[in-house]
């Protein structure tokens, strides 16, 4: 260390003897790959584009002409600032002013749960919800008559479970749950389980669906002896003992939330955060359980606008 700081002095006192005897200028390096982000160079057409994308992304439509002349004006006025991104963003989050179809957070709330459908039960529709939920209460009901009070306690438990998934995007917008509690009715119920079918299929796809990775032959061992046997085994640090137990399990633990922060970068950016991203994102996304926290990371980054 010592020998280099003597020579960088040695180059320092040649350049400023080259100065003063010769009239020698130091040579000027310019990085190229550092350079100032010119917002007002943007064309108004990205940014539409960037309206339209994040009206679809937050509340599944494109935005009315009204809407999008509204919006870039504000980003355009504000010189396409991260906090005037964060502002226009905010309304499609949290705005209850009615729109043609309903308030913009109701709009947000009811995508959520379209895509938490989507991660979850492959898009299932309310309406196969719904008849899913029907079939099952008449069960129990024909079960009651017939004083079968096993079959009902299984088949008014099931119903029940589909009616939370069904309630789950007022729920959200009503702060009544967290997403957590919704990943645990979209895992916790008879479609669910109709999709992936036996122990096996449904250990596998359910950490694939929150984690974005399967089991470790360890964990695995430990999750089939809980569901198959109700045998009780230790997962993430947490005691299981049946199916529900497992569910509940591997949704109260950290992987969990950086599942969420990986869910949102491969849904919005088409790939994996960073480790630097996933941090920031559970600085606040940890404490708060709003994926809002960690869409607002994204949308107002310029990969995501495009600028």
């Amino acid at each position: 260390m010592r020998g280099k700081r003597k020579t960088r002095q040695l180059i320092q006192s040649a350049a400023f003897l080259c100065l003063v005897l010769f009239g020698c200028k130091p040579e000027v390096v310019v990085f190229t790959d550092n350079d100032i982000p010119h917002y007002d160079e943007i064309s108004t057409i990205l940014v539409q584009n960037y309206v339209n994308r994040f009206y679809i992304d937050l509340i599944g439509r494109e935005p009315n002409d009204l809407e999008m002349e509204r919006d870039v004006l504000i980003l355009e006025e504000g010189d396409l600032a991260a906090s005037v991104r964060l502002q226009v963003i905010q309304i499609l989050m949290t705005s209850t002013d009615s729109t043609d179809e309903s308030t913009y957070t109701t709009q947000y709330h009811r995508k959520l749960y379209t895509d938490l459908k989507a991660r979850f039960l492959e898009g299932a529709s309310d309406a196969i919800l719904n008849a899913r939920y029907g079939l099952l209460r008449s069960m129990a009901i024909q079960d009651s008559l017939n004083g079968n009070f096993t079959g009902y306690t299984i088949n008014h438990s099931s119903a029940e479970r589909l009616l939370l998934v069904l309630d789950s995007d007022e729920a959200l917008e009503s702060g009544a749950i967290d997403v957590r509690e919704a990943c645990r009715r979209m895992l916790w119920n008879t479609i669910y389980d109709q999709i992936n079918m036996n122990s096996f299929n449904f250990i596998q796809a359910s950490f694939d669906d929150l984690y974005q990775r399967f089991p470790t032959q360890a964990e695995f061992d430990v999750a089939y002896g809980v569901i198959e046997s109700n045998q009780p085994g230790i997962l993430f640090g947490t005691s299981a003992h049946d199916k529900a137990s497992y569910v509940d399990a591997l949704i109260w633990n950290t992987e969990w939330d950086e599942g969420m922060v990986r869910w949102q970068y491969r849904t919005m950016l088409a790939r994996d955060p960073s480790d630097s991203e996933i941090l920031e994102s559970l600085n606040v996304f940890t404490h708060s359980v709003a994926v809002a926290d960690i869409q607002r990371v994204v949308l107002i980054s310029d990969e995501y606008a495009g600028f």
